[in-house]
């Protein structure tokens, strides 16, 4: 079995997903949970710049999508065919659109122009992406691609508190059920709640 290292915040976010992937693979790994005031020493020793990254036998690799489509190949959560793993990244796309729209209003760092955007994202933006995002899991038997399990799920779910918080919506299990079935289903597999469970908790 390869030595895996997962680094990323103390958070759920974009390393949730990972983390929860590696688990349902059944592959043991070092959960590295930082704390903002390491970043800067750590930023310039990562790929990109950037958290999460995985380390696997030494090899660095970053990118959320990138490494969750990797897992899910190797776990057996990808497409059928060359034609699902497109609707796959189709779906997964519009729903990191949804994510980045809403950290664009979120982390504005003029308080001022903060407020107009995220009036418009709530009053204009998110009724018609929660919309269609509630279409795409409802026309795919509650998953968010192929009508079936995929790494894309994990992502979800990983990000799902985080997407409350983005997007100020703290109703959000109530306004779409299907995220939240979709969230709970992912949480609900076996070695993904046991890895949960004994994980640290945070809220997003």
């Amino acid at each position: 079995m390869p030595k895996v290292t997962v680094t990323y915040f103390n958070v759920k976010g974009l390393g949730e997903g990972i983390r929860m992937l590696l688990a349902y693979g059944g592959q043991e790994f070092e959960d590295v949970r930082i704390e903002k005031e390491q970043w800067p020493e750590l930023k310039p020793k990562t790929p990109f710049g950037q958290l999460p990254m995985v380390e696997i036998d030494g090899k660095q690799y970053a990118q959320c999508v990138a490494i969750c489509r990797y897992l899910g190949r190797k776990y057996g959560l990808a497409g059928a065919d060359i034609e699902e793993d497109l609707i796959i990244d189709q779906n997964m796309d519009f729903f990191n659109d949804v994510r980045l729209k809403a950290a664009s209003a979120h982390y504005e760092p003029d308080e001022k122009l903060k407020a107009t955007k995220v009036e418009d994202l709530k009053k204009n933006q998110l009724p018609l992406l929660f919309g269609k995002l509630d279409e795409i899991i409802q026309k795919n038997n509650g998953h968010l691609a192929a009508g079936k399990l995929t790494w894309a799920d994990f992502i979800f779910a990983g990000m799902y508190d985080a997407l409350k918080m983005l997007t100020q919506t703290p109703d959000l299990d109530e306004k779409y059920p299907s995220f939240k079935k979709l969230r709970d289903t992912v949480c609900a597999l076996p070695k993904v709640k046991a890895f949960i469970d004994a994980a640290p908790k945070t809220d997003y």
